[in-house]
């Protein structure tokens, strides 16, 4: 960030720092990517992270891990006490499905212009899901989205084809 400052505060103490962006927040986050303006994709974040994610404008941590893998902090119950909303749904076997897909597309697209942390453990679950997102909502191709989703963290063939056949069933061409 470019601070720009009249000649006179040479006379006075320097005290400005530039604002911390909310990618900048989970920076140190495994896999941390800012794919879109208001969604920011990652690994499993700490609660120094989390804080920072709300003091640089946080609104959304959209959680796909399952409630019980292990983490570093209460995830939610932070959050919620940041003042952030927070939202998990679970991407597990047994869960790769049209109705999970639906309810994290529905984060997505109704976040506004919030921003949203959309998270698993390292990134694999949150690329497959994004697959659609991109395809659908972005209207990228195929492989352009692929990219993007393996930028993110993807690498489970199994992640991969789950967000595709979505895609490929819910785009105009395909059925609804």
């Amino acid at each position: 960030m470019l601070l720009c400052l009249p000649l006179t505060t040479h006379l006075l103490p320097l005290t400005l720092q530039a604002m911390t962006t909310a990618f900048q927040a989970v920076s140190g986050v495994a896999n941390a990517c800012q794919i879109l303006p208001t969604v920011i994709t990652g690994g499993q974040p700490n609660a120094g992270q989390l804080r920072a994610l709300k003091e640089a404008g946080g609104g959304i941590v959209l959680d796909v891990r399952d409630p019980m893998e292990p983490r570093p902090v209460d995830e939610g119950a932070m959050v919620r006490e940041l003042g952030m909303d927070y939202v998990n749904v679970p991407v597990r076997a047994g869960s790769l499905d049209d109705n999970t897909l639906e309810r994290i597309l529905g984060v997505l697209r109704g976040a506004g212009d919030r921003t949203v942390f959309f998270h698993c453990g390292s990134g694999n679950r949150v690329g497959g899901a994004l697959i659609p997102y991109f395809i659908l909502d972005h209207r990228m191709e195929e492989q352009d989205a692929v990219d993007q989703a393996m930028r993110v963290g993807l690498r489970s063939a199994e992640m991969m084809e789950w967000g595709l056949d979505y895609a490929r069933r819910h785009s105009s061409g395909g059925e609804s």
